[in-house]
């Protein structure tokens, strides 16, 4: 999820930002009870935080270069490549780049709390709802996202990776999608 990206990319379909169990929160915060155990938390946490820092950027790139190795025609769905045509190789496209690291390491939007709960902005999921409706994100891009994402955590993190690990991911993952596609169908 991006907070202030310049793009009209969908954001939160390729957020990697530590998610768990989704909680919209209005303002005030609601709460809601935790699926998301102990244990999937610590797993998904202890990667997060492996790949955090110096390099986040470049993991963060190779998430976004997996998504369009699986499926090339998502690059027509971020405006900034669409219109940049072919002279910038991907590895090296500045706003791609810049894009990657605010998606990929975006804390502000999405935190994982001890309780297993994300915290999203009743706000902030209207607009990616909004945002992804847009740019025509349908169900199919979420589990390209979904396995984009899981390879690179799984090339970065090599030696924590478990199937424990892969489930942790995958429900977290599976949860903060669930909760962008029902935006998705109110902003459509």
């Amino acid at each position: 999820m991006s907070s202030g990206s310049s793009s009209d990319a969908p954001a939160a379909s390729m957020t990697a930002a530590a998610p768990a169990a989704v909680v919209v929160e209005e303002d005030p915060p609601a709460a809601a009870a935790a699926t998301f155990s102990e244990e999937q938390e610590k797993l998904v946490l202890s990667a997060w935080n492996a790949m955090k820092g110096e390099p986040a950027a470049d993991i963060a790139l190779k998430f976004f270069l997996r998504i369009f190795e699986i499926a090339p025609a998502a690059k027509q769905m971020f405006s900034f490549l669409r219109d940049s045509g072919d002279d910038v190789p991907l590895e090296s496209h500045p706003k791609l780049k810049a894009h990657a690291v605010t998606v990929f390491a975006c804390e502000s939007a999405t935190q994982l709390r001890k309780t297993g709960d994300v915290k999203v902005r009743e706000a902030t999921l209207r607009r990616l709802g909004a945002t992804h409706v847009k740019a025509g994100v349908a169900d199919a891009h979420f589990e390209v996202v979904k396995t984009a994402l899981l390879d690179t955590i799984k090339d970065a993190v090599p030696e924590m990776w478990s199937p424990e690990m892969k489930g942790a991911w995958e429900e977290a993952y599976d949860q903060l999608a669930a909760a962008i596609k029902e935006e998705m169908k109110k902003a459509a």
